[in-house]
């Protein structure tokens, strides 16, 4: 009898520490410490980039104590998880034979940055430009990206959800934009997206622009107008991904984001499933 005790009191204890090994080791207990350990901010050995990013940080990171490092000194510290950094990357995926995109990452220091920026606990990872050619909009982009950044990990702080869904649990948001005006830069359209396609779905909160046009909405911060910008490899190779958002530009919140690989059947830019989905959630 006192066997039997014994075993099914064992038996009622293992799962309550099964469970709590579990809550302890969700991303969101292990980043819980971000807005208290100081976020070092890596340059890049780009004096013009170095520049213009410690200006925009200076001005927008708000919402951890932060400090500047070189990239040597990211690698003498990256072992340390008093320590987050955020720093830009090249990324190359499975298939491709080089990298295609550069992203805007910020992570934890660990023992695990022994094995490389791949291995390090990841808050989030944005692509902003092309590795091989960058086009000068990522500058116009920066300081958005920035604060999406920051609403996201504050958000991976609060709910295990959004710590493992990524920016794509975002596009939710596009549900609640009937009241908003949706501006796509023409280049942001893949070839896919014709005349017959854009007269079909778009309404008179739906239009397209000129680059130019669409890059000053983002840098007036105009009201109540989500804009198009997309990411994707100068060069596409196979396996290379295109990755497609649509952004407020005066709250700066993220409203869609998917990727998709390109291909000789999908392109460059918004597909025409794309539209369709964008169409149909942004007229409910």
């Amino acid at each position: 009898m006192r066997r039997f005790f014994i075993s099914l009191l064992v038996a009622l204890v293992l799962p309550l520490v099964a469970g709590a090994q579990a809550q302890i080791n969700t991303k969101k207990v292990k980043i819980s410490d971000f807005t208290e350990k100081i976020t070092k901010v890596v340059l890049s050995g780009n004096s013009f980039f170095d520049s213009y990013f410690q200006e925009e940080i200076s001005s927008r990171w708000r919402v951890s104590p932060y400090e500047f490092c070189t990239l040597e000194e990211f690698e003498t510290l990256k072992t340390d998880d008093n320590y987050y950094f955020l720093l830009t990357t090249k990324g190359q995926f499975r298939k491709e034979k080089e990298p295609g995109l550069q992203f805007l990452v910020l992570a934890k220091g660990g023992k695990a940055a022994e094995e490389g920026i791949s291995s390090m606990l990841e808050i989030v990872s944005l692509p902003y430009a092309s590795a091989e050619n960058p086009s000068g909009r990522e500058l116009v982009v920066m300081p958005i990206f920035l604060d999406i950044i920051q609403h996201y990990a504050v958000d991976s702080m609060d709910k295990d959800i959004s710590a493992y869904t990524g920016l794509s649990s975002y596009t939710v948001n596009l549900s609640k934009s009937g009241n908003k005006k949706i501006v796509f830069s023409e280049d942001d359209l893949s070839g896919e997206v014709t005349e017959e396609i854009i007269s079909t779905y778009f309404d008179k909160n739906m239009c397209t622009a000129q680059e130019n046009d669409a890059d000053n909405i983002f840098i007036n911060g105009t009201p109540d107008i989500l804009v198009s910008y997309v990411a994707a490899p100068t060069d596409p190779q196979n396996g290379s991904y295109c990755y497609k958002m649509l952004i407020d530009s005066q709250t700066h919140e993220l409203y869609y984001y998917r990727k998709h690989r390109i291909s000789k059947k999908y392109g460059r830019g918004f597909l025409p499933e794309d539209i369709k989905r964008i169409s149909s959630a942004h007229s409910k």
